[in-house]
């Protein structure tokens, strides 16, 4: 049997299989869904603080900046007033409920959770009674959630480490998510090794301008795939090749890569595969954005393919972690890693730094200040 029949054979179960097993499981969650937003304003909060909350599922418009209870530190959190925050497409992925099959983890008709946002940089403001590794006045970033707000309580032995004195707190809230994302695309899944040739499809986003400077820091050779406005910045970072996208078709080349680090997901398996190595590995971190299922058929369809071919291709997701940030820390700190920003606003203006990363244009990151 071919690998194109193969491949038909499984799509077809799956287009079958899986909505059937949507239906029921909808059936069943539907009634216990919950709405995390009853009775949020029975009481005023004590110790206010400004955060963005959302109740429902939507466009910008869900999002509200309001005064919610400071969190206060018990025995192992520490307490850090944010400066900045940065925002990422997994922001606005939980703010549209998308894809939809992910809301039985997110809240199936309304979210369970009703804050925003993941990473921040920032200063300890208190340490619980178990923490000796943070003090009052540390500067810090990492990931956690409902990072959109003046403070956030984090357990000091989680994704939490200490900001490179060379980086602004809105460069190191630019870090946690896109960096740790292409630090463990590229080690962790790609097996990244000195001299390889490494080609990085959409080089000028979040995780691709961190994916380009980190390749280059661990020793490969680095082409980045960007669209004529970013060519120069794209090169500025580092890559030692540059492919504008909207004047030659990286899959149509000579050139083969031993690993591709894709963003974007425009080009099929089968064009991707003829790019590679005998031995390349592919690495999905993004792709098309669907309401229902995707990235979910493309990644499976990648998995098939891993098992015919003598190619790895593979989808997958990153999860935060202190020793990752304090490996990307030491190279920002070293200046081998330095998070491009595009633009800046205010966390009273988060409804548009939303829609601004929405419209899929961004050159490195947005970041929210706090004012």
């Amino acid at each position: 049997m071919t690998l194109k029949r193969v491949l038909k054979r499984v799509l077809k179960w799956t287009a079958v299989a899986v909505p059937v097993a949507l239906v029921a499981a909808v059936m069943i969650a539907w009634s216990t869904s919950d709405n995390a937003c009853d009775g949020r304003h029975v009481a005023t909060p004590r110790h206010p603080m400004k955060a963005v909350t959302y109740c429902e599922y939507g466009s910008p418009e869900v999002l509200r900046l309001e005064d919610v209870e400071k969190p206060v530190p018990d025995d192992d959190p520490i307490l850090v007033r944010v400066h900045a925050a940065a925002v990422n497409p997994l922001d606005w992925h939980f703010m549209r409920g998308t894809p939809y099959l992910g809301r039985f983890g997110m809240g199936l008709r309304k979210p369970k959770d009703t804050r925003m946002g993941v990473d921040y940089a920032g200063v300890v403001e208190s340490v619980g009674r178990n923490v000796t590794q943070f003090k009052p006045g540390d500067e810090v970033f990492g990931g956690k959630s409902g990072a959109f707000a003046e403070y956030v309580a984090v357990r000091a032995d989680r994704a939490v480490v200490l900001k490179p004195a060379n980086l602004s707190f809105e460069q190191a809230a630019a870090i946690p998510v896109a960096a740790v994302t292409a630090l463990q695309g590229l080690r962790d899944q790609g097996g990244i090794r000195p001299g390889q040739r490494v080609l990085v499809n959409g080089a000028s986003g979040g995780v691709g301008t961190f994916a380009v400077q980190i390749a280059k820091a661990l020793g490969a050779e680095v082409t980045g795939v960007c669209s004529t406005k970013n060519v120069a910045m794209v090169t500025s970072i580092g890559a030692d090749h540059v492919i504008d996208y909207t004047r030659e078709d990286f899959t149509s080349g000579t050139q083969r890569y031993d690993l591709i680090v894709d963003n974007v997901g425009n080009h099929s398996l089968s064009a991707l595969r003829h790019v590679l190595t005998p031995a390349g590995k592919y690495v999905m971190i993004g792709g098309p954005a669907g309401r229902w299922l995707d990235p979910l058929p493309r990644a499976a369809s990648a998995f098939v393919y891993s098992r015919f071919v003598s190619q790895d291709m593979r989808f997958f997701i990153a999860s935060l972690n202190g020793k990752d940030l304090t490996t990307l820390r030491d190279l920002a700190g070293a200046g081998r890693l330095t998070p491009v920003i595009d633009r800046r606003y205010p966390l009273s203006d988060v409804r548009e730094a939303i829609r601004y990363l929405e419209t899929g244009h961004a050159r490195g990151k947005v970041v929210l200040t706090m004012q």
